[in-house]
């Protein structure tokens, strides 16, 4: 009866440590939503600085490609659901977080082209416009239309907090230092030209999403 019970009491502990087991692998081994974003946003943020630096068109918004990448995004996810035979209650919380987080950046994305245009109509409507003027007095004053300054920061500031809420609830280390260079790049970014920015919203999306995938996978 005891060597029964020592048998029945191993294979109990046998099963809940695959069970945990299987669990951390149901979260390791994503990957590839981290290499979809992370290659769509670093290609885009790349892409638009050389168009800033030499000045060209590519007669279509790079940005884009980041729109289309929610097409396999949702299959990616309807998969991995499929998979995950069960979850634990904090990968919930952290689904939870970056549902958030796609909603905010979605949010972002609808204030940056809405308000300009908002703005524009409502400085039209009170008959004022807003004037570039050059101190050197070569250059002829330019009318500009109302823009959002720097809003690339704010996409770098955001791109942080999912990553590293994950890393820091998984005790992921690779997420959280992904996290912190974001915010670091976010503070440099709010003193450069908005070209450069771009190359930081490049990095950011690197280290937080496309080195991930990498390990991930």
């Amino acid at each position: 009866m005891s060597e029964q019970n020592q048998l029945s009491e191993k294979e109990s502990f046998d099963i809940i440590n695959k069970m945990i087991q299987k669990t951390k692998s149901n979260y390791h081994d994503r990957g590839i939503s981290c290499l979809l974003w992370g290659t769509v946003v670093t290609i885009a943020s790349l892409v638009t600085f050389v168009k800033i630096q030499f000045n060209f068109t590519l007669g279509f918004d790079i940005w884009l490609l980041v729109l289309a990448a929610i097409i396999p995004q949702i299959f990616i996810s309807i998969k991995e659901k499929r998979q995950i035979k069960f979850k634990k209650y904090d990968d919930e919380a952290i689904d939870a977080v970056w549902i958030v987080y796609a909603l905010t950046i979605f949010g972002l994305v609808a204030y940056q082209n809405i308000v300009p245009n908002v703005t524009a109509n409502f400085i039209q409507s009170d008959g004022w416009v807003m004037m570039k003027h050059y101190n050197n007095g070569t250059t002829a004053d330019e009318i500009i239309n109302p823009f959002a300054p720097s809003i690339t920061s704010l996409f770098i500031l955001i791109y942080a907090f999912p990553t590293l809420i994950t890393g820091l609830v998984k005790k992921f280390r690779p997420m959280i230092i992904g996290g912190i260079i974001s915010y670091i790049l976010f503070i440099i970014s709010c003193f450069t030209e908005t070209k450069y920015d771009m190359l930081f919203a490049a990095l950011a999306a690197t280290v937080n999403w496309l080195i991930l995938g990498i390990i991930l996978r």
